[in-house]
């Protein structure tokens, strides 16, 4: 046979082979049909799309195995598909909430003075709490035959009449609802519909308002659906939740990213299957990409489904106080949009992206021979580019009127974050290569890492990033917590509730409060006062004084008073700096009622013979000055509206004590607020932020861990006819078991490691620029600790698999 044929036959052949595997004759194949006819080879977007196509076919037609390297990608990638679509939708899901408690009046911004009408209603916040549950509440009096009604009613409760939520009446019908139903007994005449109530779980109710007045502490409304202005909130309190953003969205793509390399192994045996079938370089890396095309487009879709279901059952789902209705959770179109075309695409980039150092020849790859070492400049490069980026804003929160730069604190975060990505694989490649001897499972375990430590790294990607981001936004919320918590002054040893309220209607009345408040169950002892707030004679117009009235045990209570009778009068000096706050001379004269009663003031002089007596420090950590009277001294039903304070110290031993503190308070008026004591109080923004925060960390920590046994089992799939041989020549079954162990402990180590320095140094300029300093580094362990505890569980849940992987079927191959 002569050279030419030989070289025709060859060409036959390869292009026979190719035309049988879909490859054709690309730039490689060098020959024709067997026609002998031209034939056209493909170029630019044609040859992608053969190559992706055929690369897809081998996806689908792989046999068993190529569809469980599909299923477990795009199951992968669904997973962060469908975390990506809800935190999308998280936008949409606030202006909704928020949508929702501005048509029921939440907030109580109103555009004007609302004058009395045939539509107008008085409204009480009669908002309560029940072991630790809040509930929304509103006591409801019209004032005319048409009264405005909030979202959700479809008429407002008479007096003894109440409006309930769904989840609320379920609570009342339960036993764990006893406590509440003595609270709230009034007759259930409806239920609030779903427009009414920020979520589906949420506690709410109306009651109908007897004797309510604006005095007392009522608003009057026309209208439900007023669209306040929210106060926007601190640059600080912005940057806090920028992070949270940018630290929870970055392990899910990191995951994404790993998803899409599954299979790596058994891919490059058979791309350098495809080499010798007459399939060129080139034609074979775009061939890979079309595979994980397949995989990222069925993850997607399967991403799409987790997502819709998610959706359906997070109505019957309460986290940290927060609850959403199914319909609100919808991303943008626009978001929507990206991420459907947005996940295909970083499937084919990272896939091409690994191989771009991948030599691959008819009879194997260069990945299956000793990896080139890594390279450290370019993977340095970015984390210090981050580091640039924040470090030029330290102090810039600091100011008033300070602004943030959403766009280079993101830049920044998702930059030095990525650091962990990129350095973690060659730390553990530098280490484990110096590493030997040892126990017979650590050497597998080392040697193993010291051929192929990449996919080890990859499977603990995830959870190192997010340990480090988590770091970081811990400092961060140490930071922002110690700024947005006060000092209260209030003394818990001496009280632990104080209860609150307005318009109560005579002393006696507030004495008889007191005096059941005392006997409340649980309650060792009580003290209270009422007061009211009267203009003085001959100064300024805003001239007033604090009146306080009560029996001489309560007056004790208040101010250091020696000889007490009924019919006395004591002055107490103020201790405050207040200028509209007076204390009136003996003599003197006080206008009781003034405009604010609407009726004419009557004048009053204080007796000449009024004792002196100074302020007692209460427990609430305020102090009274002014006038403290005896009820026969002066006259009551001349005083303005009236306040009502006290202060209770319960019993520690009865859980119930709380409760049943609101409950009297409650009963006595459904307005008074029952105020737990605390040295130090958050700001309630601040709380809301916390809360939506680890609710979302929750989600992630979720998809870590399932991340993580996808990883793990990827890795073990791979390897099963290895451990079969293994365990077939005579190794322990609990040898390799032991072995794989490491093999995972090993990277989770020195990944924690990394994490702790970066995330700390994240940490660390974020502080900077809201000029606080790093006070407290062991609050970093705790973290460390969980992502530890993550990987261990996960590792553990994986030992079945492995042992199922080592039986003597793993021998057979496809």
């Amino acid at each position: 046979m002569s050279a030419g044929t030989e070289s025709r036959t060859g060409t036959d052949t390869g292009t026979d082979a190719g035309t049988d595997a879909g490859a054709g004759s690309g730039s490689g194949s060098g020959g024709g049909p067997r026609t002998g006819a031209a034939r056209t080879v493909p170029s630019g977007l044609r040859l992608w799309a053969r190559d992706l196509a055929m690369g897809a076919r081998f996806a689908l037609s792989g046999g068993r195995q190529g569809w469980t390297r599909t299923v477990l990608t795009g199951f992968g990638v669904a997973l962060g598909v469908a975390v990506l679509l809800l935190a999308a939708s998280i936008p949409g899901v606030i202006e909704q909430r928020e949508a929702r408690q501005h048509d029921r009046g939440y907030g109580w911004v109103m555009p004007s003075e609302v004058k009395r009408g045939d539509n107008t209603v008085l409204v009480v916040d009669a908002s309560t709490e029940y072991h630790g549950e809040r509930l929304y509440g509103r006591a409801l009096q019209p004032e005319g035959e048409h009264p405005a009604k909030p979202a959700g009613v479809e008429r407002l409760p008479a007096p003894g009449e109440m409006l309930v939520s769904p989840e609320l009446r379920e609570l009342l019908d339960s036993p764990e609802g006893k406590g509440l139903r003595d609270r709230l007994d009034d007759r259930i005449v409806g239920t609030i519909g779903d427009d009414g109530l920020s979520g589906p779980k949420e506690l709410a109710f109306y009651v109908g308002g007897e004797g309510l007045t604006l005095d007392g502490g009522a608003e009057r409304f026309d209208t439900f659906q007023v669209k306040g202005q929210s106060e926007p909130l601190g640059p600080i309190l912005m940057l806090l939740i920028v992070v949270a953003c940018a630290v929870l969205i970055m392990p899910v793509a990191v995951f994404i990213a790993t998803a899409t390399r599954f299979g790596g192994e058994q891919r490059d045996r058979r791309l350098a299957a495809l080499r010798l079938v007459g399939a060129d370089g080139a034609m074979a890396r775009r061939m890979a990409a079309g595979e994980s095309l397949v995989a990222a487009v069925l993850g997607l879709v399967v991403g799409t489904g987790l997502f819709v279901l998610g959706r359906e059952s997070a109505g019957g789902i309460s986290a940290f106080g927060l609850s959403i209705f199914p319909e609100d959770i919808a991303p943008s179109p626009l978001i929507g949009a990206l991420i459907a075309l947005g996940v295909p695409a970083a499937g084919v980039a990272v896939s091409l992206l690994a191989m771009r150092n991948l030599v691959i020849e008819p009879l194997g790859v260069m990945r299956q021979t000793q990896p080139r070492k890594r390279r450290l400049w370019w993977r340095v490069a970015p984390p210090a580019l981050g580091l640039l980026l924040l470090l030029p804003m330290g102090g810039s929160l600091t100011g008033a009127g300070s602004t943030l730069n959403e766009v280079q604190v993101i830049s920044g975060v998702v930059l030095l974050l990525s650091g962990v990505v990129l350095l973690l694989p060659w730390v553990v490649e530098r280490i484990v290569g110096r590493l030997k001897g040892g126990p017979l499972a650590w050497q597998f375990a080392v040697r193993r890492l010291q051929l192929t430590s990449g996919t080890a790294t990859r499977a603990v990607n995830g959870i190192t990033i997010a340990v480090a981001g988590a770091i970081a936004l811990q400092m961060l919320f140490s930071s922002v917590e110690s700024g947005e918590t006060k000092a209260t002054g209030e003394d818990p040893d001496k009280a632990q509730v104080l209860v609150m309220g307005q318009s109560m209607k005579s002393v006696p009345e507030g004495e008889a409060f007191a005096k059941r408040l005392k006997q409340t169950p649980g309650v060792r002892s009580s003290s209270g006062y009422v007061e009211s707030y009267e203009s003085v004679k001959g100064g300024d117009k805003d001239d007033s004084t604090t009146v306080v009235v009560g029996t001489c045990p309560t007056l004790r209570e208040v101010a250091h008073i020696r000889d007490c009778r009924e019919g006395d009068t004591f002055l107490v000096p103020s201790e405050a700096d207040d200028e509209y706050d007076v204390t009136p001379k003996r003599g003197g004269s006080l206008l009781l009622g003034d405009e604010r009663a609407h009726h004419k003031a009557k004048e009053w002089k204080v007796p000449a013979d009024a004792g002196k007596a100074t302020p007692r420090k209460l427990a609430d950590g305020n102090t009274v000055s002014g006038v403290l009277a005896t009820p026969s001294s002066i006259p009551l039903s001349q005083l303005n509206a009236r306040n009502f304070t006290a202060w209770m110290d319960l019993d520690a031993k009865d859980p119930e004590a709380l409760e049943n503190v609101r409950t009297t308070a409650f009963h006595q008026n459904p307005g008074y607020g029952v105020i737990e004591m605390d040295e130090e109080r958050t700001s309630g923004v601040f709380d809301g932020i916390r809360r939506g925060i680890l609710a979302a960390a929750a989600a992630v920590l979720v998809l870590i861990g399932a991340s993580m046994i996808l990883a793990i089992l990827e890795q073990l799939r791979e390897r099963k006819r290895q451990l079969a041989v293994l365990v077939a020549f005579g190794t322990p079954r609990s040898l390799l078991a032991v072995s794989v162990l490491w093999q995972t402990a090993i990277p989770v180590v020195l990944g924690l490691g990394l994490a702790v320095i970066t995330g700390g140094g994240l940490g660390w300029a974020l502080l900077r620029m809201t000029g606080e300093k790093v006070t407290d580094l062991t609050a970093l362990l705790p973290i460390a600790g969980t992502g530890l505890a993550v990987i261990a569980v996960v590792t553990l849940a994986s030992l079945p698999a492995l042992y199922r992987m080592m039986r003597p079927d793993g021998l057979r191959s496809e």
